[in-house]
């Protein structure tokens, strides 16, 4: 069988990053032991996926590192990468003894259309199978996690409801995380989180949890959001901030008090001039008691800015909003398997699921009407988005679905309907 895969150009090839090249190979006769070829249905797409290329060789990330490139006369694993994406596919064969042909699963793949992947041969259950990835800290293990949707509390095998976990499902757990972390750092104690890049799904899925908890624990800080004028009716039409402001000229809009209470920042856009203007803006008051990267959603591929970031690996904020800083507020990046790696040693499993239950079901209701969703199905046809997408941005209103299937689930492989 032919497969397709969407490749893009590592930074280190000096390579266009907005031209990505399917890749044509054949797929092997067999799987080695212990293996399964996924067919992958289709995945979601977002600045969250440009953000992946932009830091795909970066030495705390390394995104390349989960799918290899195949070789072809143009592309290597040396020259292009995969981007990590989060979809559905059905398992088309299989040499391990507890997964069976058949199963439908959600989890980190590849944009191909067939994915083959080892499985630890120990590490198998009802709700998931991982793939050892030795040469990756241990704390990616929630990336090496291919859940298996049949025992999935979470998954409604509607395409709609499927639809909405390849948007939200990624994202939201980080806002949900972050929200977690920053609340148990007593920055609830803020009177005031200003989140940067305001129409991204991380950034409104943040506000949104920082809504609820205010609400449920009856806090009184304020949410402000920062967008580009383009975006502010998106953002403002979503209800989730108290106030939207456009980066042009919050300095002067007079809803930034600079002299009065305790700001905490989250930079989702991961824009060093933005951070250096709000830097300026609070720096006479001491107003601004924190700033949280949590995300690069301004990254176009292979930005710059990339390349230059500090990251801080320690999960401790710097949690005092009490006293005024005297020094430039440092930017903190919050990085969500390590902070839940330290959660699950103060939880049990139990009190996490339960607790991340809640907040899906609740995301699936509240969430639903937030962005339409716009599928995206061939190759060439993602080939172009991704470029569109590379060069212009994300359209915030717009849910991204692609599949390098021209008909995704119409029975292409009759092994996809065993």
């Amino acid at each position: 069988m032919e497969n397709l895969t969407l490749c893009v150009p590592r930074p280190s090839s000096s390579q266009d990053p907005h031209h990505p090249v399917l890749a044509r190979t054949r797929l092997p006769l067999g799987l080695p032991q212990n293996h399964v070829l996924i067919e992958v249905e289709r995945f979601g797409f977002s600045a969250n996926n440009v953000t992946y290329q932009a830091l795909g060789e970066a030495p705390h990330f390394r995104y390349f590192d989960f799918h290899t490139a195949p070789s072809t006369g143009v592309v290597s694993p040396t020259t292009h990468g995969l981007i990590p994406v989060w979809g559905f596919g059905t398992i088309i064969n299989s040499t391990h003894a507890r997964i069976r042909i058949g199963e439908r699963v959600y989890g980190y793949l590849a944009p191909t259309r067939y994915l083959i992947l080892p499985v630890s041969p120990s590490d198998v259950n009802r709700y998931s199978f991982f793939v050892p990835r030795p040469h990756l800290p241990s704390d990616r293990r929630p990336y090496n996690q291919i859940t298996r949707c049949q025992a999935d509390p979470q998954w409604d095998p509607s395409p709609l409801a499927e639809d909405l976990t390849m948007l939200y499902r990624p994202l939201f757990w980080t806002a949900f995380w972050c929200e977690d972390w920053l609340h148990a750092a007593n920055f609830r104690e803020a009177d005031s989180f200003i989140i940067s890049s305001a129409s991204a799904k991380t950034a409104f899925c943040l506000a949104y949890l920082l809504g609820k908890r205010r609400r449920a624990e009856h806090y009184s800080f304020k949410i402000t959001g920062l967008t580009s004028t383009r975006n502010v009716a998106f953002t403002r039409g979503l209800k989730l901030y108290d106030e939207v402001l456009e980066y042009d000229g919050f300095e002067a809009s007079g809803l930034l008090h600079s002299s009065a209470g305790r700001y905490v920042y989250v930079d989702v856009a991961g824009n060093d001039a933005l951070n250096s203007r709000i830097q300026a803006h609070f720096a006479t008051s001491q107003a601004l008691v924190a700033g949280v990267q949590l995300g690069l959603t301004n990254l176009s591929p292979s930005a710059p800015s990339a390349a230059s970031i500090k990251f801080v690996t320690n999960t401790s904020l710097s949690n005092s909003v009490h006293e005024p800083r005297g020094e430039e507020v440092h930017m903190e990046q919050f990085f969500m398997p390590e902070w839940l790696a330290a959660r699950k040693r103060q939880l049990s499993v139990a009190q996490i699921t339960s607790m991340q239950a809640t907040a899906w079901r609740e995301l699936m209701d509240d969430g639903k009407d937030w962005v339409r969703i716009e599928r995206i199905f061939g190759g060439e046809q993602v080939q172009e988005a991704y470029r569109r997408v590379a060069k212009e941005g994300t359209d915030p209103t717009a849910g991204a679905i692609w599949s390098l299937w021209d008909n995704p689930g119409l029975g292409r492989n009759a092994l996809s309907k065993l």
